[in-house]
């Protein structure tokens, strides 16, 4: 079954297989529903995916990876427009990946807001860019957003 599938939100560092969900209450501005998230799946990618954001180097020796999760609303509330963007890789050894921060359409990785009519049993997939130095790989990830903090989140291994 999913981890926190009661009322109350899992414990921080609790810690599931990738492709498992874990259900917690969410809040995102005054919106406050409930949601299931599963990280999906970590894909490496190429640097030269990123040659477009000149970002020079600022990616100097490092590796993307797409951390690719997926969101359904399981509450009652109407989510319409609210997002869920505070994951984060986590490199092999535990540490924190270095977040990549895309502005504008990246379509291997789109980052993608909740739609206009995500109630109940809506669900809606997403991914964030972290960066890994090329001795060591993304091979993990973390949702430290409310009511969690960074470091101190639910995890995906």
């Amino acid at each position: 079954g999913a981890a926190g599938a009661g009322g109350a939100a899992p414990a921080a560092g609790t810690t599931v297989k990738i492709g498992e969900a874990i259900q917690f209450p969410y809040k995102y501005g005054h919106t406050e529903g409930k949601v299931s998230l599963t990280v999906t799946g970590i894909t490496k990618g190429d640097p030269a995916d990123l040659a477009k954001f000149n970002l020079g180097d600022r990616a100097k020796g490092l590796v993307p990876y797409y951390v690719n999760y997926k969101v359904t609303n399981v509450g009652s509330t109407d989510m319409s427009f609210a997002s869920l963007t505070q994951m984060k890789g986590l490199l092999a050894d535990g540490s924190e990946a270095q977040e990549l921060s895309i502005i504008g359409k990246f379509d291997k990785c789109p980052n993608n807001s909740f739609p206009s009519g995500f109630t109940n049993g809506q669900s809606v997939t997403s991914c964030v860019v972290a960066m890994s130095p090329e001795a060591s790989k993304v091979a993990g990830a973390e949702f430290w957003g409310d009511p969690y903090t960074l470091g101190k989140g639910l995890n995906w291994k």
